[in-house]
């Protein structure tokens, strides 16, 4: 079986069913599941086990309130490298990763060359990171940075 035909088998309509509801809730139980789908519970538990061995679930995981904890500006940041060679950009890739304001990060196409969604306390907080990330890595040329004003959309949930 070829790997797209493998993929479109793990996509059957009751393993959708089963990924819009753990989308929605993580926590759901599997007689929940097993309920909500018209499976039996052995079934939907095998199901669930394929698509997590397949990858196609990366991980379940709470999401938190960052207002709650203290982290109420979101930044976008826009990167742009003195030049795009692969060395200078695997650089900048390595360096964010130990730094836990930097939410996600993208490398882009267009006028710069990532596309970081930072998340701190308040603007002295951000820039205080921001200077170590321009101390800490090598080769930043320029930035751009748009606070969020308010979030309209916000969701990690992909359509089935």
């Amino acid at each position: 079986m070829t790997a797209v035909a493998a993929e479109d088998n793990l996509l059957d309509l009751p393993n959708r069913r089963i990924l819009r509801l753990l989308q929605r809730d993580g926590r759901i139980t599997n007689q929940q599941l097993s309920e909500q789908i018209g499976l039996s519970p052995a079934a939907t538990h095998d199901r669930l086990r394929k698509l997590r061995n397949s990858g196609l679930i990366l991980s379940i995981e709470a999401r938190l309130d960052p207002k709650r904890l203290g982290l109420g500006l979101l930044v976008f940041l826009q990167v742009q490298m003195e030049r795009s060679a692969g060395d200078l950009l695997d650089a900048f890739g390595h360096g964010v990763q130990g730094k836990a304001e930097i939410l996600e990060c993208h490398m882009v196409t267009g006028s710069f060359d990532f596309l970081l969604k930072v998340r701190v306390r308040d603007m002295d907080d951000f820039r205080q990171f921001l200077g170590n990330l321009l101390d800490d890595i090598p080769g930043i040329r320029e930035t751009h940075t748009y606070a969020v004003m308010q979030e309209v959309k916000s969701i990690t949930a992909l359509e089935l």
